[in-house]
């Protein structure tokens, strides 16, 4: 049997996984490259618990610490007055391509503080102090006993 067309070669294809797409309600990182990251692309969704885990030497540290947090804290102090900025140190930013996303964070330090057993998240960051406050001007008592809204009183209206 002759052929007289070209045959064509069938080449294997490697499947890349494809990279995280940018989402509305993400947090967008690509080309993360701080300490042991390797050229990274992740996309992280916002208002959902995250948890970042991974065996030693992972990068969960370099991802949530040294990039994310770094760079949100980098903005905030770049969004301050030029006479504010004078007193802080200078914040140098992480080695990615780009951040997409990202809103101010708070970090909670990874190191040994002493703590009672009573300690919370809210009463180490002080948050807790702020949430009290909030509540005490925005809430409003409820009597027990009659479920009606308890309100101020004085001498003259008692």
């Amino acid at each position: 049997m002759a052929t007289t067309g070209k045959v064509k070669k069938q080449k294997k294809e490697k499947i890349i996984p494809s990279a995280p797409t940018p989402d509305a309600d993400a947090i967008f990182i690509k080309g993360a490259r701080v300490h042991n990251l390797k050229n990274i692309d992740v996309s992280i969704p916002r208002n959902k618990l995250v948890v970042v885990t991974g065996v030693s030497g992972s990068g969960k540290s370099s991802l949530t610490i040294d990039t994310l947090f770094a760079e949100g804290q980098r903005r905030y102090a770049e969004s301050l007055s030029a006479y504010a900025r004078q007193f802080m140190a200078r914040m140098d930013k992480p080695d990615v391509d780009y951040i997409k996303g990202l809103c101010p964070a708070i970090a909670i330090e990874q190191k040994v503080i002493t703590r009672t057993p009573r300690s919370t998240v809210g009463s180490m960051t002080e948050i807790y102090d702020y949430l009290r406050l909030l509540y005490a001007r925005v809430g409003k008592t409820y009597s027990p006993v009659t479920g009606r809204i308890v309100k101020k009183t004085t001498s003259a209206t008692s």
